[in-house]
């Protein structure tokens, strides 16, 4: 049984947080029992309640980290922007202090399969949504698709679940590959560098084929240019996805 509920708000305590770099951290929130499972579909999100430092209520979209294999807890991976009203909340929050969240919600719904292939462009913390289909699909011996991930950032050390990426990609060579790319790259650096390009979704995802699905989760800026890109390299609407 799942512990949300899409209508009405529910408590869970965190239990650790673990800063990540200056901005980020991981937090990890218990469930009611050690064998309780979130209940989330793979491709759907949570929504989580705080109140930012007018003391305003205020309500944003979450990607766990885990999936339902995980019993016991689940786990986001927050960036905490200066300005930004939830991140204010999440900065407070302390281990031992609960969290309000509902859901399932969301218009993607993954079933092994339902693509040959994937291209993921991904922006800043927009790796949330990618990282939760990257792990449902790799840790799923029957599940054959490919994942082409292009990961767009500012500089080296903001790139989230960089390791956990790099991990997968040595584990699973045939089935996934990253590649980088930095505004501000450190040197040397093998990635790509700037914005993603439309020269680099043609290199690095897949070729518009109707078994072949393109998803796009970043800033709205981000993802109204790779619109364009992907428009513009003849991937139709249903070859696309905006989370």
């Amino acid at each position: 049984m799942g512990c949300l509920d899409p209508d009405k708000f529910n408590e869970f305590k965190l239990v650790k947080k673990t800063q990540l770099s200056q901005n980020t951290a991981r937090f990890r929130f218990s469930l009611p029992t050690p064998t309780s499972v979130l209940g989330l579909p793979v491709g759907q999100h949570i929504i989580c309640r705080g109140k930012d430092n007018q003391g305003e209520e205020v309500t944003r979209p979450y990607t766990p980290i885990t999936l339902d294999s995980n019993v016991g807890y689940f786990e986001l991976v927050v960036k905490m922007y200066p300005k930004g009203k939830m991140s204010h909340h999440f900065r407070e929050l302390k281990e031992g202090d609960y969290l309000s969240v509902k859901g399932p919600k969301g218009r993607f719904k993954y079933k092994p399969g339902q693509a040959r292939a994937f291209g993921m462009l991904a922006g800043g913390s927009g790796i949330t949504p990618m990282f939760q289909l990257i792990r449902a699909i790799l840790e799923n011996p029957k599940d054959k698709t490919n994942v082409h991930l292009m990961y767009a950032n500012v500089t080296l050390d903001d790139i989230l679940l960089k390791e956990e990426l790099d991990a997968f990609a040595r584990n699973f060579p045939n089935r996934f590959n990253v590649f980088y790319v930095l505004n501000q790259p450190p040197v040397p650096w093998n990635g790509g560098v700037g914005f993603i390009t439309k020269e680099m979704i043609q290199t690095h995802c897949p070729a518009p084929a109707p078994d072949v699905q393109i998803l796009r989760c970043g800033p709205p800026a981000m993802n109204k240019a790779m619109k364009a890109h992907l428009d513009a390299l003849e991937y139709t609407s249903d070859m696309q996805f905006e989370f």
